[in-house]
Formats: structure tokens, sequence, C-alpha cells
């Protein structure tokens, strides 16, 4: 299964790029896309932690479940003020 991450932020900095595809098997999980994401950019291990996830624009956490047709984002922490 091919699933398409967005990136925002200091994740797409790190990356790049605006979105990474990843060849996952089923089931796929937020977690496994975590791990995956990791191994695939090694420059996003750094942050991948503390990075929040969303799967349809709705929060996720690692033992959510998504199929290929989802959208899912990584969202990395902010600062500032």
């Amino acid at each position: 299964m091919i699933i398409r991450v967005k990136l925002f932020a200091v994740a797409q900095d790190l990356a790049g790029c605006e979105e990474v595809s990843l060849e996952l098997k089923e089931p796929v999980t937020v977690g496994a896309i975590r791990q995956s994401l990791g191994q695939r950019c090694a420059a996003l291990q750094p942050v991948l932690a503390s990075c929040a996830f969303a799967v349809n624009n709705e929060y996720a956490d690692n033992s959510v479940e998504v199929q290929e047709t989802d959208e899912v984002a990584c969202l990395p922490p902010v600062s500032g003020g």
C-alpha cells in the first residue's frame, strides 16, 4: 500500500520536500508510518518523536489504522511568540 504523508514546518525543511510516499504492508498504522518516515528520511528522526500526526484532518495516535486513500499529515511542534 502506498501512503502519502504531507510534511509541514520544520519537518518539511529537514526532509527537503512537501510530501513523502511510503510503501507499507497492511495493516498500516500511524506508528508504522512514523517509523518508516524516520527510516526513509534520516534527517527527520530528531523531531519525529515529538511530531503529531493527523489522518483526514483529525489528530491520530500511533494505533490508528490508515487506508491508502486517507490524507496523512506530519505536524512538528511549533514554538515562537
